[in-house]
């Protein structure tokens, strides 16, 4: 059984020696442990003192491509280097290497196929208002579409098995954290979560969120896009449903005008608004269509593209 920590890292050099160093390379139920780090177009040595510090591989952006690219680009690699499980966890040091054993242990025990380090389970996170704020905002709204029950899904300390990352393909190049979760929750896999505390950043700044509002911002039409990527029928439909009722009222005034005088003349424009509204929502509708049966052509290409993978990567 092999584990492969992959910490996705940009301008890390102060604390990624410190975060290699502390993660166990003897954990009960591991035969194999490696580190993956992902250089995400660093500017500072950080891929040097990943090296230095004993990081198994490096894999290299040559230029900063976004946490979410860097998170594929880890799990090409750990698949590369026969994982069979992974763990996913920031170069910052904020997240314990302590609390490794118990992030996989559900999974070692085969009670999960996902598991998500939670810094809002049973104690009150020391964090500032807003950054709290938005995590519980988008907690909720990942929960709600995905229907997995959790209260942290912003954090980026995970453990997930070898299937799950067969299975995912993220478009998301800025952050993958929701759109991981849904693409696990619509894959059928099981999702846990564990308690872990996180500690403050004790170097630099962070380099995902330079402004909170644009963070929410991308995050947020991540996790719309998804949702409109799987459930495309709802989306087109609902908008559909509420052009047409729009449309009832202008209708149903030049309707009004015409029985009482025999004629459009005085509510032309409204019958046209009436025309042109329905014909919107008629519009609408067929996209969700056509978009409903693109989703179901994109399941079978992801299918195949799950079967190259197995070809190319070896099944277990």
């Amino acid at each position: 059984m092999k584990l492969v920590v992959m910490i996705p890292a940009f301008n890390e050099e102060e604390s990624i020696r410190k975060v290699i160093r502390a993660i166990p390379r003897k954990i009960e139920g591991i035969d194999k442990v490696e580190i993956l780090v992902i250089d995400d177009g660093s500017a500072d040595d950080t891929a040097k003192a990943a090296k230095k510090a004993g990081a198994s591989r490096i894999a290299v952006h040559r230029k900063n491509r976004g946490v979410g690219s860097a998170f594929n680009t880890g799990l090409e690699n750990a698949l590369e280097m026969g994982a069979d499980i992974i763990i996913n966890t920031d170069a910052d040091g904020q997240f314990s290497a302590k609390d490794i054993p118990r992030l996989i242990e559900p999974i070692l025990k085969e009670k999960t196929d996902v598991v998500i380090g939670s810094r809002f389970l049973g104690k009150n996170p020391e964090m500032p208002f807003m950054k709290k704020a938005g995590n519980l905002l988008f907690s909720w709204l990942t929960r709600k579409i995905s229907g997995a029950d959790l209260t942290d899904t912003q954090c980026g300390f995970r453990a997930f098995t070898r299937e799950v990352a067969l299975r995912t393909v993220l478009f998301g190049k800025f952050t993958y954290t929701q759109e991981f979760i849904i693409r696990a929750a619509n894959g059928c896999f099981r999702i846990t979560e564990i308690p872990i505390v996180a500690e403050k950043r004790k170097t630099g700044k962070s380099k995902v969120v330079k402004t909170w509002y644009l963070y929410g911002l991308k995050a947020i039409s991540i996790v719309l896009r998804k949702y409109t990527d799987t459930h495309p029928i709802l989306i087109f439909g609902a908008l559909s449903l509420a052009v047409f009722i729009v449309a009832l009222f202008p209708f149903a005034w030049a309707m009004f005008y015409y029985l009482q005088t025999g004629h459009f003349t005085g509510v032309l424009g409204s019958a046209m608004l009436a025309g042109f509204l329905f014909l919107t929502s008629l519009i609408t509708l067929t996209f969700g269509i056509l978009a409903d049966m693109f989703v179901r052509q994109r399941i079978l290409q992801e299918d195949i593209l799950y079967r190259q993978k197995l070809e190319r990567y070896g099944k277990r």
